[in-house]
């Protein structure tokens, strides 16, 4: 191999791992950066309860950037993402989630939103829970219409326990 071949061999292998190295930063700042959005998103990814003397169960809950309270939790044993909000009635599971956790539709209902009148289907949860606050036996309606991941924690859930807001806050209570 002669001296100018051997040289444009180094070249290619150098741009080459150049464009390696790039590659890899790229995917590492990709992977850091998502994990910051998802941290802005759901700030309580991992929650923690803590136990009064009396037998209270408390969680507190950090608002998202967006004002909203976002929080990892858990329906009967499956990991999934809720949004609490006391405007719900019930808890709103989008078809894709009750897919994959296993939820059966039941009776179709009639349900009221702010898109309009749209139909979502009755289905019973045997377990739900924030932290070590567990409630059983709550109803849901499967919603059909609800283009997310997340799961609405509505009032069939947070009217069995207390709340509390306190500036970016929200403090979630069970007594036993």
């Amino acid at each position: 191999m002669s001296q100018q071949q051997e040289h444009s061999e180094q070249k290619r292998m150098g741009t080459v791992m150049q464009i390696l190295a790039w590659v890899v930063f790229l995917a590492l700042g990709v992977f850091y950066f998502s994990d910051v959005l998802e941290e802005q998103y759901n700030p309580n990814r991992q929650v923690q309860t803590q136990y009064a003397q009396d037998g209270v169960r408390e969680v507190v809950l950090q608002r998202n950037k967006f004002g909203h309270y976002v929080t990892s939790g858990e329906i009967n044993g499956q990991s999934v993402t809720f949004m609490l909000d006391t405007g719900a009635t019930g808890v709103a599971v989008p078809d894709a989630v009750a897919q994959r956790i296993g939820l059966k539709r039941g009776r179709a209902f009639p349900t009221q939103t702010a898109n309009g009148v749209s139909t979502s289907y009755a289905a019973r949860l045997d377990q739900v829970g924030v932290g070590d606050i567990v409630l059983e036996n709550v109803s849901a309606g499967i919603t059909p219409g609800l283009q997310t991941e997340q799961v609405l924690l509505g009032m069939s859930f947070l009217k069995h326990i207390e709340f509390t807001q306190r500036g970016n806050i929200l403090i979630l209570r069970q007594y036993r």
